[in-house]
């Protein structure tokens, strides 16, 4: 295996870690206004994603690290291409991290519920942007021969691209419905239960959607091949089995379902891309892969020994605080958020 290889390979498990753990604190956020009917619920609701939403965020700037460090020519050309979007959803992410800080530093009701919606909207246009923007690394997007994006914004607005991010939407919310099911208890858990049953049914009609369009706009499973494989056909299927676990009130092993479908379903679109690390809709000559987008040898080897101490380290710390604040978060709980 080259070391291009290996780096295509890790950032793809960065993504993989930061879909399946922000994924679960965005749908938190965006059902916050709607679980609760009271000050006290919804700083409980908070609260179950308190101590990890910023530990989450990490994954994300260690991907966006090194693909900086790895492949500098797709992230020029990506963060290019997707520089609105990309400043939209930074903004979204800022205001979602102070109203996490800000909202329980006043009783006014205005001050929270103003922090309460920025929570919500802080959650719900990054859980749409990130769909959008998958879609459009399978399907394509004007780049040229330099490597220079040569469209607009509505080339990225399109409808495999919007059909792709409500189903993202979907997907977090059912995920982080699933999530509070976990860390409640009493009513709250009774309400992300009725959530997370109502909310399977059309994420995963649209999944199943996604799919067939994905056949038809794509690439994508021509080079899976006639037999895509395991990880394909289970991502579907521990989506399929989410609905029998939330029946039996098995809200362990359903999020660990929405876990699989979520780091499967990335797995399968990094397979798909491989060795491509983005499309060009303009000429197929002109795709940026992992070796005409590669930093020198010499620079990957290097940021390698750099990765190899640190993502260690962050795994270690994610797993030890998720260890330290595993518990369910009641009404009588110490809340400080």
């Amino acid at each position: 295996m080259d070391v291009q290889t290996l780096w295509f390979i890790l950032i793809a498990f960065l993504f993989i870690g930061f879909f399946v753990l922000e994924g679960f604190d965005f749908g938190v956020g965006i059902l916050l206004p709607f679980m609760s009917c009271n000050d006290r619920e919804r700083r409980t609701v908070i609260n179950t994603i308190g101590p990890f939403w910023d530990g989450n965020e990490v994954w994300l700037i260690t991907a966006a690290s090194g693909m900086f460090a790895a492949f500098p020519d797709w992230y020029a050309t990506l963060f290019s291409a997707l520089y609105l979007p990309i400043v939209i959803m930074i903004a979204a992410l800022i205001f979602r991290g102070v109203a996490f800080e800000f909202r329980s530093k006043h009783d006014k009701p205005a001050w929270r519920n103003f922090w309460d919606w920025s929570i919500f909207w802080g959650s719900l246009i990054p859980a749409l942007l990130w769909g959008i923007a998958l879609a459009n690394f399978i399907r394509g997007i004007p780049v040229d021969g330099s490597m220079n994006y040569t469209g607009g914004l509505l080339n990225l607005v399109n409808p495999y691209a919007l059909l792709c991010g409500i189903t993202s939407l979907l997907i977090f919310t059912l995920h982080g419905a699933i999530f509070l099911a976990l860390k409640t208890t009493a009513l709250l858990q009774e309400k992300a239960m009725s959530f997370a049953r109502k909310l399977w049914a059309p994420a995963t009609l649209l999944c199943i959607l996604f799919m067939a369009f994905t056949r038809t706009e794509t690439d994508l499973f021509l080079h899976l091949g006639i037999n895509p494989g395991i990880i394909p056909v289970f991502s579907v299927l521990a989506l399929v089995s989410v609905i029998f676990l939330l029946k039996k009130n098995a809200a362990g092993w359903a999020f660990a379902m929405t876990s699989v479908a979520i780091a499967f379903s990335t797995i399968t679109i990094f397979m798909g891309l491989y060795p491509r690390l983005l499309v060009s809709s303009l000429n197929p000559a002109w795709n940026l892969t992992i070796y005409n987008s590669s930093a020198s040898d010499y620079s990957l080897g290097l940021v390698s020994v750099v990765a190899l101490i640190f993502i260690p380290v962050i795994l270690i710390y994610q797993g030890w605080s998720y260890w330290v604040f595993r518990q369910r978060v009641t009404a009588d709980s110490e809340l400080e958020y």
